[in-house]
């Protein structure tokens, strides 16, 4: 197979990934394709810039533990050294410690799952932005354009949820490799999980015969078709590369348990409407 005419869009989807992704990233695959139906149906492996070199030893370590449940708590332990995070603990020697009152990786996944329209879903959508180039279209039921004044609000949000935190961004960086790292080990030789989204009516498009949606640069979706309604009445079935996989409900105990939540990365996917 000719690997560029693989990833070859037409005017009319290229011209919708256009404004929808910024023209640069910090991955490995540029915005547009990696928004595009056809990144959808043949994934490539995604990187962010230079978080595999730099942290190689930390991922290297975590592989070689047997169950999920001892990788994230040397995960979480690597965090919290490595960020100075609050330390959760009785004991006299961690109260004496001088904690971090600052938003940090477990809040704004707390956060997420209380309202993905608050200030710390705006800082999750502000990642997204910065690393894969993927635009936010709608925060707190706004839809957003760069030169709108409702843009200038999500910034604003932005902002104040990242102010005087400790390499929040970078937090979240390492969230996702490790994710990536967990769905490797979970779905060995698997590239793709069948996930469900709950909406209010999203615009479909036409595109070489096939229905797609556009969803937002970051967004909810559930292991269960009754589970997506509690996000909307429109359900829909989407076959998910692993790669756009940010977190999901079991990656981090206490975190998004609850919902079989998933965060996925946002663009133009082929659905198919559910009945339910």
């Amino acid at each position: 197979m000719d690997t560029a005419a693989a990833y070859q869009c037409s005017e009319a989807e290229m011209a919708l990934l256009q404004q929808v992704t910024l023209p640069l990233n910090h991955c490995s695959v540029p915005s547009w394709l990696l928004a595009s139906l056809a990144y959808q149906q043949r994934p490539i492996p995604l990187q962010l810039d230079s978080v595999g070199a730099w942290y190689q030893k930390l991922f290297c370590t975590l592989s070689q533990f047997e169950n999920s449940a001892d990788r994230a708590a040397s995960f979480n332990d690597f965090m919290q050294v490595r960020f100075c995070l609050a330390v959760q603990s009785g004991s006299d020697i961690t109260q004496e410690i001088i904690t971090r009152p600052k938003v940090n990786y477990r809040r704004l996944l707390l956060g997420w799952l209380m309202d993905s329209d608050n200030d710390q879903g705006a800082a999750w959508r502000s990642w997204v932005e910065s690393r894969f180039g993927l635009l936010t279209q709608f925060h707190q039921q706004e839809a957003i354009t760069l030169e709108s004044d409702a843009y200038l609000r999500f910034r604003h949000q932005c902002s104040r949820a990242t102010y005087n935190t400790n390499e929040v961004f970078e937090q979240l960086d390492l969230l996702y490799q490790y994710c990536q790292l967990e769905l490797s080990l979970r779905y060995p030789q698997q590239e793709h999980l069948c996930l469900y989204r709950g909406s209010d009516a999203l615009p479909a498009y036409q595109f070489a015969g096939q229905t797609a949606m556009l969803f937002n640069n970051l967004s909810s979706f559930t292991l269960s078709a009754e589970g997506a309604l509690h996000f909307g009445t429109q359900v829909v079935k989407v076959s998910v590369p692993l790669t756009k996989i940010v977190s999901f409900d079991s990656l981090l105990p206490g975190s998004l348990q609850g919902e079989q939540e998933f965060m996925v990365l946002g663009g133009l996917y082929a659905v198919e409407l559910i009945t339910i």
